[in-house]
């Protein structure tokens, strides 16, 4: 790790089973021109394969979970150890080549760059669904997942968000301290209701058109049948959130305080 951390990113990859996806993932994040803005740490959420022997044998920096917690856990061990190491800024990128690296230069650049109002951003979301966007093929289930959520945000928050779900983004500094704390991040789908959440709570949600890919090998958390169940489990804390944070305004005042 770097010794002067205050000034760079730290890249939080989570992993789960992805011994044939985490060696090129980290041969692509020694590049120079990634080095030389971030550090990196793998994630092991208790993978039952050699994901985090080979992170090692490359050298990596990895914290492993002695049994699978879930993404969301994952995600909340990578901003705590960012807050407790000084990092300042943090982008979350998946462990099975999805998210081509050239995206952090943009996150980086975009997470720099002051609005009309003087105001850089709290998130910087990678979008598939934007001009310039690569092509992105996605199922039947999973697009109108997707297109009910932008629905339940647009409504909730008057802004657009057309990718809700996206896992590649860049969080402010502010925003990670606010994800570190105890019941501030849901452990198990941070999705599209963190997006919301935040929305409501007043933090800056900016999106560009990200370069992602397929999945060429592994296991997808969203296959079989539980991109029914994801649905109907986020559209329930989509209106959860609303409710909480939209309405009876539970978690303004931690907002706040950031």
């Amino acid at each position: 790790m770097s010794a002067n951390y205050k000034d760079k990113v730290l890249i939080i990859i989570p992993a789960y089973n992805e011994e044939e996806n985490i060696a090129s993932t980290i041969a692509a994040l020694r590049q120079e021109e990634i080095s030389s803005i971030a550090d990196f740490i793998i994630i092991n959420d208790g993978s039952r394969d050699n994901t985090s022997d080979i992170a090692r044998s490359l050298g990596a920096d990895v914290v492993s979970h002695v049994y699978n917690l879930g993404y969301g856990s994952a995600l909340q061990t990578g901003y705590k150890y960012a807050v407790r190491c000084g990092y300042g800024s943090v982008i979350q990128m998946d462990a099975d080549g999805q998210h081509d690296v050239c995206n952090i230069q943009e996150i980086y650049r975009l997470m720099k760059t002051p609005d009309e109002n003087g105001k850089c951003p709290d998130i910087v979301l990678g979008s598939r669904f934007m001009e310039g966007s690569s092509p992105y093929r996605q199922t039947f289930m999973r697009l109108l997942a997707i297109r009910l959520f932008r629905g339940i945000i647009r409504i909730a928050t008057g802004q657009k968000i057309t990718d809700p779900t996206s896992g590649l983004q860049g969080l402010s500094p502010r925003v990670v301290r606010y994800y570190a704390k105890y019941s501030h991040f849901d452990d198990q789908y941070p999705d599209a209701n963190m997006l919301m959440q935040m929305m409501l709570l007043g933090y800056r949600v900016r999106e560009y058109p990200a370069v992602m890919h397929q999945r060429l090998t592994g296991r997808s958390m969203h296959s079989g049948l539980k991109p029914i169940i994801y649905m109907l489990r986020m559209t329930i804390c989509l209106f959860a959130v609303w409710a909480r944070v939209g309405i009876y305004k539970v978690d303004k005042k931690a907002s706040d305080e950031e």
